[in-house]
């Protein structure tokens, strides 16, 4: 795949988040990053009893990074605590299943114990609604991934000024630098 057309159809008017993934995933193709990493499945909205349906606030990055790996012979890893957003991300991503390790359980667990390196890492778990704690999450998240991070890596952070201001100057002091950024997200490599 030389171009990132595949994106377009995520070009939604309620998808404030497209610009930056669309970036993101053109920094990543660049570097031929494959092996994704994301706290925080999408969750998508019910709708009646067993209708569902994208949430195109959250930006609906599982699908989008399925979608990219797919693509790219790559492996996404997308790590929720609730068993619920997870079975609702299995919904919207099952074309590309075989791509995709669906893991439950906390992220900054998960990002201990996992043994191989992230080529692209995207946090967002933890809902911005309260700043204290999803800032300390997201920073507790950082810590624990930075040493499965090579010089190739990326990492986009969610919900900028919300849940980053803790983990920016931890990436910053850490030689990260920032490649791109909107209102809502940052994107830092070295």
């Amino acid at each position: 795949m030389s171009n990132l057309y595949f994106l377009e159809k995520y070009k939604h008017p309620k998808n404030i988040r497209f610009d930056s993934f669309y970036k993101s995933l053109s920094f990543a193709k660049s570097r031929n990053l494959k092996i994704f990493v994301e706290t925080g499945t999408s969750r998508g909205k019910n709708k009646l009893f067993f209708l569902n349906k994208f949430n195109w606030k959250d930006g609906m990055s599982t699908l989008l990074f399925a979608e990219y790996v797919s693509l790219n012979d790559g492996k996404l890893f997308s790590c929720d605590l609730s068993k619920r957003n997870i079975d609702n991300a299995k919904k919207f991503t099952k074309k590309f299943i075989k791509y995709i390790t669906f893991v439950n359980e906390d992220s900054v667990y998960y990002l201990n114990n996992i043994n191989f390196k992230i080529d692209f890492l995207y946090l967002d778990s933890l809902d911005g609604h309260d700043p204290v704690k999803s800032s300390q999450h997201q920073l507790d998240e950082a810590k624990t991934a930075i040493n499965k991070l090579h010089k190739n890596s990326l990492v986009l952070l969610d919900d900028k000024g919300l849940k980053t201001t803790k983990s920016l100057p931890f990436f910053l002091k850490n030689k990260f630098k920032i490649i791109y950024e909107t209102n809502e997200q940052i994107l830092l490599g070295l």
